[in-house]
């Protein structure tokens, strides 16, 4: 148990780290990635503002229709794809991608690859 808590805080410890950094502006906002062990939850930011311009999650109607289980790489991938429709039909087609402290590694990979196949530029 204490191993997990000091997992969270380490991912939250490095989520601010690269925070300071990693900043969205109107021109090309911030795609934030949060993970939890069965879904996964994308926004794209603008930090200037502090608004989100676009949202999608493996909790999203079109997704949950297909019956796709939301922890798994594939179910990433289409989430990203989602995200990168949605993004580039409210004019955004520029990001810089925020991968909110995980290791660029497995589902948070998928994300990415699933949002340049859809259309994002990183």
């Amino acid at each position: 148990m204490i191993r997990k808590l000091d997992r969270s805080k380490s991912r939250k410890r490095r989520h601010l780290r690269v925070r300071k950094k990693v900043t969205g502006t109107s021109v090309r906002p911030r795609l934030n990635v949060f993970r939890s062990a069965r879904n996964i939850y994308l926004q794209v930011i603008d930090d200037t503002k502090g608004v989100t311009l676009a949202a999608a999650s493996t909790q999203d109607a079109e997704l949950k229709e297909s019956g796709i289980y939301g922890g798994n790489v594939e179910a990433a991938r289409k989430v990203g794809e989602l995200l990168a429709k949605r993004a580039i039909e409210k004019g955004v087609d520029t990001v810089v991608f925020d991968r909110g402290g995980y290791i660029y590694h497995g589902r948070i990979k998928a994300v990415a690859e699933g949002a340049r196949e859809g259309g994002l530029k990183f």
